[in-house]
């Protein structure tokens, strides 16, 4: 079972990837052209999260009427339905560093994928502060 999850995994990233890839989403420029509602407004990244949005809620709609994943024992939803200070200042944190890069995690691996320098050095930073937050999260792991 483990090998069908890795399996699956890689197949949906993969797909997630190339979704990307096709609707321009790896692309900085189209982001910042979203982002700038003063100037030259681009609405493409909208369509993208408009048909992303439906494709999930449809698909959650399915996944839950059933008791558990195909692939696992149960679901592992979050359990904390608080809106606190890290939340908020880790949403800020990702708007500020989407409007000034124009990448967020997914695109930018992708790009990475392709070498491209800038999405290189927004991953190493990304990756950097990941790992700066993990030694200094203090939160009990039963709490995340």
């Amino acid at each position: 079972m483990k090998a069908a999850r890795g399996t699956v995994a890689f197949g949906a990233g993969l797909v997630f990837a190339i979704g990307l890839g096709v609707s321009g989403m790896t692309q900085p420029s189209k982001v910042l052209g979203f982002l700038d509602l003063a100037g030259s407004w681009d609405p493409s990244l909208a369509v993208v999260m408009a048909s992303a949005l439906a494709a999930h809620v449809l698909a959650y709609r399915w996944i839950r009427g059933r008791k558990a994943p195909l692939l696992d024992e149960r679901f592992h939803l979050p359990i904390r339905k608080t809106v606190d200070a890290p939340l908020v200042a880790g949403a800020i944190l990702f708007g500020v560093g989407w409007g000034l890069a124009g990448y967020c995690p997914g695109p930018a691996l992708v790009s990475s994928a392709a070498l491209s320098s800038g999405a290189l050095i927004f991953t190493a930073a990304m990756i950097a502060g990941m790992v700066l937050y993990a030694l200094l999260d203090r939160t009990p792991r039963s709490e995340r």
